[in-house]
């Protein structure tokens, strides 16, 4: 090739397929390794048709290019994100130990801290000083006392309180009175020449009759009990008028008013007409009530009153005036359910206290009597001796007593220690534990006696229950006054308690009554229906595991 002649087109050189780079490199190239005599020579130039071609390609390897390098850029985008996501899923569970570990530390740095603010809160203690127990605030006191008082409340208001009361209560005084006459009564019948237990088997044997009519009188329908009272109140009038017949009737303590039956057996008949007066009085009352002639005084008075006079009449003939003092009182609890007038009821008041002091007063043995209430000394002719040992037994007692048979006065000092004293004897020997046990009982039953009268919607069951519940809590104060030296000494037993086999009868007939209305209440009744099925299958179940004791297993051999 010479000079002369123009330099030919040299072939297009790109980079490496697929790189996208080629063109522009070999346009600066080729503009690089041009010669100056090239460059100024017009011949030397690229022809323009050539030079499109050149472009043309270079734009289409560019757009070939394109997506390949654009999936490369995303290819790396998605592995950095995946490099990313790993990480943090490491940095959790980094952090989720570390967490762990820090709850688990949390408690002990809490409890440090307490003991810390607590150790700087008080004082230091020795090594063996006990600890200081809380003392309550005053609103939790209060708190705990209305909780207590409401559920107290809720159990005195529950159906079954006046039945559990009546049949709990009669049932502890019936066995402490039988343990305290065995204790009071052994060295009377030693000084007698008899046996050691003579009357505490004498009181035993009355207790298990009594029982029976107890029961009876509970499984007694109600109209029974009414047409009961008339011929009650006919043999009680009939006996009472045997005691005045000579040769039958026996003066005990200076008071006719038993019958012999020969040998140890005596029968008063003045208890039963307490018994009598309260069903027939309760019967006659509740028939006019039902006829609405209550309103009137003289149904009101005619013939409760007269009736109840002919029987302290007879009573009076024997000297009785303990037994009459509670037959008056029986009578004005009657009136006072039947909603006597206040004029009428003090007029009747007023005449009973006449009479009552003008016996009295014709009587010196009565007026010795009231003038030892409150008495120190058994003054002259020892004629408060019995009063003013009833109250050395009781000083002796001291809070817990000085033991069961361990009494003093028993020994010849206090007379009549297993009747009308035995609650001395019990002071003495139980102390004052003793006695309030035993004032609590009594108040118990009169409250549940109380509380039937009071929810009755029958005539007869309010009158009849008030009645002995009137009889039983009057005839216990008398007697428990005159051991105590407030009240005159009027010879009546402690009802229930004391040893008397013609006083425990009826009284124990008296308290089947209550019990037999307690559970005529329409809410008991449906309580005790609710409670008897489970009762029944308690004893079915007893009653099968002892069957199975009893079965003998077989040898392994014996078919």
């Amino acid at each position: 090739m010479t000079a002369d002649q123009p330099a030919a087109p040299r072939p297009w050189k790109s980079g490496r397929p697929g790189t996208g780079r080629g063109a522009p490199r070999a346009q600066a190239a080729s503009r690089d390794r041009a010669t100056p005599r090239a460059q100024a020579t017009p011949r030397d130039r690229t022809p323009p048709r050539a030079q499109a071609g050149s472009r043309e390609r270079a734009g289409a390897r560019e757009r070939a290019a394109t997506p390949e390098r654009t999936a490369g850029r995303q290819g790396g985008t998605a592995r950095q994100g995946g490099a990313a996501r790993q990480g943090a899923v490491e940095r959790k569970r980094v952090a989720g130990r570390e967490g762990t570990a820090a709850n688990k530390a949390a408690p002990r740095e809490r409890t440090a801290a307490r003991e810390r603010a607590l150790r700087f809160a008080r004082p230091e203690r020795g090594a063996g000083a006990p600890r200081s127990p809380r003392r309550p605030s005053r609103g939790s006191v209060l708190e705990a006392l209305r909780r207590a008082q409401t559920r107290i409340k809720k159990a005195w208001d529950r159906p079954l309180t006046a039945y559990y009361l009546i049949m709990g209560g009669s049932l502890l005084i019936i066995v402490l009175g039988l343990v305290m006459v065995y204790s009071a009564s052994q060295i009377k019948a030693l000084q007698s020449g008899l046996a050691p237990s003579y009357f505490f088997r004498k009181q035993l044997f009355a207790a298990a009759l009594g029982g029976v009519l107890l029961l009876l009188a509970v499984r007694m329908p109600i109209k029974l009990h009414r047409a009961f009272a008339y011929p009650l109140l006919a043999g009680s009038v009939f006996l009472m008028c045997l005691v005045q017949v000579p040769g039958i009737g026996v003066a005990v303590n200076g008071n006719q008013n038993w019958i012999s039956f020969g040998g140890p057996f005596l029968l008063q008949p003045s208890e039963f007409g307490k018994l009598a007066l309260v069903l027939w009085g309760a019967d006659l009352l509740a028939r006019k009530q039902d006829k609405r002639l209550l309103t009137q005084w003289k149904h009101l008075l005619v013939p409760l009153v007269p009736a109840a006079g002919m029987l302290l009449g007879l009573i009076m003939l024997g000297g009785d005036m303990g037994t009459a003092i509670i037959l008056t009182a029986i009578l004005f609890g009657l009136l006072w359910l039947a909603g006597a007038p206040t004029r009428l009821f003090a007029g009747v008041l007023a005449f009973a206290v006449a009479i009552g002091v003008l016996l009295i007063k014709t009587s010196a043995n009565r007026m010795s009597r009231l003038a030892c209430i409150g008495a120190t000394e058994p003054g002259h002719n020892d004629q408060c001796w019995q009063a003013v040992h009833g109250i050395y037994a009781l000083a002796n007692g001291g809070w817990f007593g000085s033991g069961l048979g361990a009494s003093m006065e028993k020994w010849g000092e206090l007379p009549e220690p297993h009747t009308d004293f035995i609650f001395a004897i019990t002071g003495e020997e139980l102390g004052l534990a003793g006695t309030l046990s035993v004032l609590v009982l009594f108040a118990a039953l009169g409250y549940a006696g109380i509380r039937v009268a009071g929810r009755t919607e029958d005539h007869f069951v309010r009158y009849a229950a008030g009645g002995v519940t009137t009889w039983i809590t009057a005839q216990a104060v008398v007697n428990i006054g005159a051991v105590l030296g407030l009240l005159p000494i009027a010879g009546v037993p402690l009802p229930l308690f004391s040893y008397g086999g013609s006083a425990l009868l009826p009284t124990m007939f008296a308290i089947g009554l209550l019990i037999a209305f307690a559970r005529a209440e329409p809410s008991a009744r449906a309580a005790l229906a609710t409670r008897q099925p489970a009762l029944w299958k308690k004893l079915a179940r007893v009653r099968r595991k002892t069957m199975r004791r009893r079965v003998k297993k077989r040898p392994s051999g014996e078919r």
